[in-house]
């Protein structure tokens, strides 16, 4: 098969259409949900109460995905892509209704939880059945429809996000879910017949625990150090020491089971380590600007939330415009080109945004965080593509887990570390209602994804050269 291909076949009234129909109203799940939560974060301390916490509202629910997306991946191999898929969406459903409950804000986070284990399900399998079904040249093609519910998600995300807030009535922001995930699910259920292989496999129980152990101990570290403790007290220590003997522990683990939840043997090949460190990064730029602008813009300037959403619906709509357009850049350029270009207009943008945060402004700072995410758009797709392709169908699913667990990990961690850096702004001023001491700790925010956003392209830049007649041709086997 060549590059060129005929959109007829690939799109919603060809053969594969329904599954990519059902592909995109569930990934619209996780879409509306990546946007409309940031818009609401000040209604909703409003409401529960504790600004310091509110970033354990996206931190645990990241944490959650981020460890669950390789148990996931390997059931995957297993028992097949639907079932798993399903089960993602049916607990994504149970924590969106639970979420809407919440009586408190340590009750939201815990809710939060279930909702994340569901997101760890879908988003990788939405992208592994799309690696299964298309080939790489018609993933070009499909990236387009993908990137068009991101798209439309992320206008209509802060923007639900935001009349919520104004009505007092944030908790429809996890209600509205509870009809997108029982149509995804019929969808899914009725058009998705999948071939799957038999072989069997064994799952990392004792991989995934340590793993969940070591990440959970460093992000509570560094989100509740300075913050309910001293950053030098023993529960610092206790934090910190846990999480690195945990990632130690497991990482020692990984090398020695037959089949590890994280395959550390899959990070030696040079390919699948630079995309999983660009993906490290990927994750933590787009936490970055997501979860504290909002916060920046209102509690600087006072602005209504519809007005703050808008900084992120222009991230988020600049990612599917250059994620819709990437795939003819990669097939004439290669993957790693492509992803250089990218990283460096993220880069440039991030530099911009920390430079000129001093004196916010919602228009400016929308329209940077447009550039970032066009930027961004431009690297996360052709890193997942790129180590797709260098796979058979029985590594697929761990290599596409590897990735999304790289990306989920960085915002986990991402937010978990921002969070550390405005909290610690925000005690040694006069605090969180103060206009000037969120000015200073936002600043401070935005430094770091600078920092952040440059070491990517770094490692962008140690991505194996590629050829692009290599580019097209059949799904591997």
């Amino acid at each position: 098969m060549t590059a060129s291909v005929d959109r007829a076949s690939i799109g919603l009234r060809s053969p594969r259409g329904p599954i990519l129909g059902a592909l995109m109203l569930a990934t619209g799940l996780i879409a509306i949900d990546a946007t409309i939560l940031a818009t609401a974060v000040p209604s909703i301390v409003r409401d529960l109460g504790s600004y310091q916490q509110f970033p354990w509202l996206f931190s645990v629910y990241l944490l959650a995905q981020a460890v669950s997306v390789p148990i996931y991946s390997r059931f995957a191999d297993t028992v097949g892509r639907k079932p798993i898929i399903l089960l993602g969406i049916a607990l994504f459903l149970l924590g969106s209704i639970l979420c809407g409950f919440a009586w408190s804000m340590p009750a939201l986070i815990v809710f939060r939880i279930i909702q994340g284990l569901g997101a760890g399900a879908v988003a990788p399998m939405a992208m592994t059945i799309v690696g299964d079904i298309y080939t790489v040249a018609e993933r070009a093609k499909v990236q387009g429809y993908i990137a068009s519910v991101w798209a439309i998600s992320s206008v209509v995300g802060p923007a639900l996000g935001g009349i919520f807030a104004q009505l007092d009535a944030w908790r429809w922001i996890f209600w509205v879910n509870i009809p997108l995930c029982l149509i995804a699910a019929w969808m899914l259920q009725l058009k998705y017949k999948e071939q799957k292989q038999t072989e069997r496999h064994r799952i990392d129980y004792a991989g995934a625990v340590l793993l969940t152990v070591g990440l959970t101990g460093l992000i509570l570290g560094m989100l509740e150090g300075g913050n309910a403790w001293a950053w030098i007290s023993v529960q610092s220590a206790l934090c910190f020491g846990i999480g690195i003997v945990a990632l130690a522990l497991f990482a020692m683990v990984e090398r020695r089971v037959a089949e590890p939840i994280v395959d550390l043997r899959l990070a030696a090949r040079p390919l699948i380590l630079t995309t999983t460190l660009v993906s490290l990064g990927v994750g933590a730029l787009m936490i970055g600007v997501t979860s504290f602008a909002p916060a920046y813009l209102e509690g600087s300037l006072g602005i209504a939330p519809l007005l703050s959403g808008l900084a992120v619906a222009a991230l988020t709509l600049g990612w599917p415009i250059a994620a819709a357009n990437v795939g003819r850049l990669y097939l004439r350029i290669g993957f790693r080109r492509t992803t250089l270009i990218g990283m460096s207009i993220a880069s440039v943008a991030a530099i911009v945004l920390a430079s000129v945060s001093s004196w916010p402004n919602p228009w400016v700072l929308s329209l940077i965080a447009f550039v970032l995410g066009f930027g961004l758009g431009w690297s996360a797709a052709p890193t997942l593509i790129a180590a797709q392709s260098s796979v058979g169908w029985g590594e697929r699913g761990a290599v596409t887990g590897m990735n999304a667990f790289a990306r989920s990990a960085g915002s986990a961690v991402g937010v978990a570390v921002f969070g550390a850096i405005s909290n610690a702004a925000i005690a040694q001023g006069a605090g969180p209602d103060d206009p000037d001491t969120i000015i200073h700790a936002s600043v401070w925010v935005f430094v770091a994804v600078a920092v952040t956003a440059l070491l990517t392209l770094l490692a962008a830049a140690f991505m194996p050269k590629d050829k692009v007649e290599d580019h097209s041709g059949e799904p591997a086997s």
